[in-house]
């Protein structure tokens, strides 16, 4: 246990004071870093259609999203695991390194997979501002507390949300699509400016060996999984392609070998106990069905305001606006009612019945469905979105041990963004499919021939279709919004999934000590408080007794999962 230091006592022998003061601090660099991350994803979103027309690959473009989410998938348990073991500051700082670097690649890709490469470099980055800001926060702020700060993160992520959809439309309308990644330039560059000299965090050394061979077979896993469904799914090599069943088969044996290792291993990426703890479980596979759904939507909805709705890119980009209204609205005012009431079971409940409302809603989308309508279900399937997201996080965060949190945080996002890449893969490539044979349709109904009416329909973008006679215009727009509006039946039942799991998600109370306090690396609380004034000078209202709870860590119960 840390005893009380004197004015003087400065260095390595010091205690970290996890002070309110060092925790805005900390906190201020994890703003930097999500929005950066946040930012991007919605500001490609909005540009989608004008860069896979103008690089030829609008039968492809489901690569551009999937690219980046297989990344992020792959290495968010290698962040979680890394940064439980070699702390979280510098892999922080790597993740924007990474993100700002691809997105110089991505702004002057030449060609349509060269984009593709660049977009799965950002993933690398992407996926460890997501884990690590996720896990610094359970580090520094205690579950109790912890909804009044996954609220301004909400409104970063809103705003971010808000903003790039239309920042992506006015590049696209008045600048070029490139500048959708050179807007992360300077933000990244500031954002590791700031992260360098605000996060300070306790250094750790490794105990245990690394486990290689958990991650190099469990990217293999996930990568033939991603391959697995989207060449099953597309309509050059489909199901019967003995290609798609040897990423079956890889996929299964890989699968096999991860869970042999794992088992083994003395410091495993992903420890198989974690499965044991019922809630974890609970909330993870809370998170994987509601990813299914999610991505998918939030990743086509813009492409359809364009194309089917005669919108241009900036005005799809304010159509988003409600949505993200929803999304900031509910995950600001849950995470606060959380934080006075200690409770959260009710969230994940409510927040799946709205998000399954507004799905069988957008089901009716057609090329007539007014645009105010559109924004009032946006609105509700963003504020279905608020209700679930962070609660999920938090709740698997409360459910283990505090020497666990990064490991945790990683592996339910993992199974969550494994989630969004089927979805995005699977419901993208039927709308993909199924919208290639419409174009094509109608280029060969407007008197192309087969070929030319395979190239027209691979290029087609927003600005070409404006210059189109006003019958195949007609056309086209049809043939988005009978792609598009029947997926959402698709993606109902893992709402409905999401929903049962919720109702037995179970209800534990929320702990009152920071992670770094927990595991003995900081001193937080009033104790803190009363050094940092005693080494400042600073008379204080009196020594501060070191609290018992900073050396009573969570013990993992893998009989019901559940905190004593």
């Amino acid at each position: 246990m840390t005893t009380a230091a004197s004015p003087s006592t400065r260095g390595a022998d010091a205690p970290f004071l996890l002070t309110q003061r060092r925790i805005w601090i900390i906190f201020a660099a994890l703003i930097s870093g999500m929005l950066l991350s946040s930012l991007d994803q919605t500001i490609v979103s909005t540009a989608m259609p004008t860069i896979v027309g103008e690089l030829g690959g609008v039968e492809h473009q489901v690569w551009v999203t999937t690219a980046y989410l297989l990344a992020t998938t792959i290495v968010m348990p290698v962040y979680g695991k890394f940064g439980d073991v070699l702390g979280r500051r510098n892999l922080f700082l790597v993740a924007i390194a990474l993100f700002t670097l691809a997105s110089v690649g991505c702004a002057f890709a030449g060609d349509f997979w060269a984009l593709v490469v660049f977009r799965a470099i950002q993933g690398l980055g992407g996926g460890g501002l997501m884990i690590l800001s996720q896990a610094i926060i359970a580090d520094i702020v205690p579950a109790s507390e912890r909804g009044k700060y996954l609220g301004p993160l909400g409104a970063v992520f809103g705003l971010s949300a808000v903003g790039g959809p239309l920042l992506g439309g006015l590049f696209v309308d008045h600048l070029t699509w490139q500048w959708a990644f050179y807007i992360n330039i300077p933000i990244g560059i500031a954002a590791f400016v700031i992260a360098w000299f605000t996060l300070t965090l306790p250094s750790k050394k490794a105990t245990a060996p690394i486990d290689i061979l958990g991650v190099l077979t469990l990217s293999a896993a996930t990568t033939c999984l991603i391959f697995f469904t989207d060449f099953g799914g597309d309509s050059a090599h489909g199901w019967d392609d003995p290609l798609t069943w040897l990423f079956g088969a890889g996929l299964v044996v890989a699968a096999l070998l991860f869970v042999l290792v794992e088992s083994r291993a003395k410091d495993p990426i992903i420890p198989l106990s974690l499965f044991r703890n019922p809630i974890f479980v609970n909330a993870t596979a809370i998170g994987l069905t509601l990813g299914l759904g999610m991505f998918a939507a939030i990743g086509f909805i813009p492409t359809f305001l364009q194309m089917s709705s005669g919108t241009s890119a900036a005005e799809s980009g304010l159509l988003m606006l409600p949505m993200m209204v929803g999304l900031m609205g509910t995950s600001i005012a849950s995470g606060i009612a959380i934080t006075r009431t200690g409770r959260y079971k009710m969230y994940p409940i409510l927040g799946t019945l709205v998000t399954g409302a507004a799905m069988v809603a957008m089901t009716s989308l057609s090329a007539e469905t007014p645009i105010w309508l559109i924004c009032v279900f946006l609105f509700v399937f963003g504020a279905g979105l608020g209700l679930i997201m962070q609660v999920v996080v938090l709740v698997t965060q409360n459910s283990v041990s505090p020497s666990l949190i990064g490991t945790a945080t990683s592996t339910n996002n993992y199974f969550r963004e494994v989630g969004a890449s089927l979805g995005v893969a699977v419901f993208g490539t039927i709308f993909t499919t199924r919208l290639t044979e419409n174009l094509t349709g109608v280029f060969a109904a407007a008197g192309a021939s087969a070929a030319d009416a395979s190239s027209s329909a691979a290029t087609i973008d927003p600005r070409t279709l404006q210059s189109l006679p006003d019958e195949v215009r007609d056309g086209i727009v049809a043939a988005y919004a009978d792609a598009l509006a029947p997926v959402f039946w698709y993606l109902l039942p893992f709402i409905g999934l999401a929903f049962v799991l919720s109702l037995f998600l179970k209800q534990i109370p929320l702990s009152d000590v920071a992670g770094l306090v927990a595991r003995g690396e900081a001193v937080g609380g009033a104790e803190a408080e009363a050094l940092e004034a005693a080494r400042r000078g600073v008379p204080s209202a009196g020594d501060a007794s070191p609290t018992a709870s900073r050396d009573e860590a969570f013990v993992d119960d893998t009989a019901d999962g559940a905190r004593r």
